[in-house]
């Protein structure tokens, strides 16, 4: 198998690399540390430092919601993010990080209002989608913007 027939997917729960095959990331892949499930359709919570490490290397398109608990449309989208998350499996990863909980994030990316949706492609920021989103318009924005 050739080297461009796998990609690198970091594992929301302990941060470490994996190599997945690409004809296996509808099989649910597992990190080969912790054995958490890398590509299942569920919305990760993500801290700061695998949020860099996500962001920057992963090999799938990541969309992340900045969000805080206190945060009224946050909680109302979140149902929905799930939604998308289900839909878009296997061909992008959704995560979530609380902004209250890791605010030096949040100053870094400069995000101004929350609910906010960073989708990040091949290590690099890529589109911004601000306010609380239906599930097909977040599917939409994944799927158009270079998917």
């Amino acid at each position: 198998m050739a080297v461009t027939d796998a990609l690198k997917l970091t594992c929301a729960t302990c941060g470490q690399a994996n190599r997945v095959p690409v004809d296996r990331l509808a099989d649910g892949p597992k990190c080969g540390v912790c054995g958490a499930v890398l590509v299942d359709g569920k919305v990760a919570e993500l801290d700061a430092a695998t949020h860099d490490k996500v962001t920057r290397g992963d090999g799938l398109p990541v969309l992340v919601d900045y969000w805080a608990p206190w945060c009224g449309p946050c909680r109302m989208m979140a149902p929905e993010f799930a939604k998308a998350a289900a839909t878009l499996a296997p061909e992008a990863r959704l995560m979530k990080l609380n902004t209250e909980d890791h605010p030096q994030v949040s100053a870094r990316l400069n995000i101004r209002g929350i609910p906010l949706l960073i989708l990040y492609r091949n290590g690099r920021e890529v589109a911004r989608l601000a306010g609380a989103r239906p599930a097909a318009d977040i599917v939409a924005f994944v799927r158009g913007n270079g998917h």
